[in-house]
């Protein structure tokens, strides 16, 4: 049991935030008079860096980082962060998700996601941050239709009140924007993984260029299985071993596609710098994108056999 030693834990309200975590860390319950005084001190007073780094040591070195957010509920730090506490009690279909409310499932979730951490920091800290925040879109689109619960958009709307939950922790921009670049794509592999029949390449190329695939693929994995399954629902996640595996084809697994054709190419041809040479450049890419050109030489090809007619596109 966790417990404090005398009056002077109330000098640093920070100290409510490491029973948080170490309750994580340790796996120990926190002692009632020691939730009691923590619920009595001001959290308002302490700098964003210093809340940053408890929130970075509970979701870096926890192995259930579930046990330090309920730790949060009971210690009073929900209050400072509207964005957890609104998740409490959002229902969801039972079908889909008999583990219960969605705040339940974001703590399964944030300790699938523990497991799947490799050890690079930056990247496991988008990827836990990611199942903190990835359906803070819920409470806002959350409604009865049709017979069930349903939360449409909920990616998309999820985007600004992850924003404002980590400017409230942070300053870091590349973090703030890779995790809201997580919550927004959370439901792609997925949604491709269903519709593969009916999609074309061009649609797994465009997810690259708009986040990193197996990062996104460990927030999905984390997704689906915090919730309530069954041994052999749980031995692997299709989606995204399809998706990996067309991203590993495609050459866009580790990295976003790059254009094949560059203005220097068009330099080479004698067309001369402008608007003009934007849109072949662009056209060119969108069709790489596509699967139409493959190569460095399609792409040079396709630009002489076309290039008469591209020229006179409109500025």
């Amino acid at each position: 049991i966790l417990r404090h030693v005398g009056p002077a834990f109330a000098e640093d309200p920070l100290r409510v935030l490491r029973a948080m975590q170490f309750s994580a860390r340790l796996e120990f319950k926190i002692a009632p008079e020691t939730v009691q005084l923590c619920k009595a001190l001001d959290l308002a007073e302490l700098s964003k860096e210093r809340i940053f780094e408890e929130f970075r040591k509970l979701l870096l070195k926890a192995k259930r980082p579930s046990i330090g957010l309920e730790a949060a509920k009971i210690l009073g730090i929900l209050a400072y962060f509207p964005e957890l506490k609104a998740l409490i009690g959002v229902p969801q279909d039972p079908k889909w998700h008999p583990e219960g409310d969605v705040w339940t499932h974001t703590l399964l979730v944030l300790d699938e996601a523990a497991d799947l951490r490799k050890g690079n920091e930056k990247l496991d800290l988008e990827l836990m941050f990611g199942a903190l925040c990835h359906d803070f879109g819920k409470p806002l689109t959350t409604e009865f239709l049709q017979g069930r619960w349903r939360s449409p958009a909920h990616d998309v709307e999820g985007v600004a009140p992850t924003e404002q939950f980590l400017r409230r922790l942070t300053d870091d921009r590349v973090l703030i924007e890779q995790v809201t670049i997580l919550v927004k794509e959370h439901l792609r592999p997925i949604q491709l993984f269903k519709e593969r029949e009916r999609i074309n390449s061009g649609t797994i190329r465009r997810l690259a260029l708009r986040v990193r695939i197996p990062e996104l693929v460990l927030l999905a994995k984390a997704d689906y299985l915090g919730r309530t399954l069954t041994d052999e629902e749980r031995k692997s996640f299709d989606a995204g071993d399809w998706l990996l595996t067309e991203a590993e084809r495609m050459n866009v697994r580790d990295e976003a596609p790059r254009p094949l054709l560059m203005g220097r190419h068009l330099l080479a041809m004698g067309m001369s710098p402008g608007p003009e040479m934007g849109e072949v450049l662009n056209e060119a890419f969108e069709k790489q994108l596509n699967g139409d050109l493959q190569t460095e030489d399609d792409a040079i090809t396709w630009v002489k056999s076309n290039l008469p007619n591209l020229s006179n596109l409109a500025p």
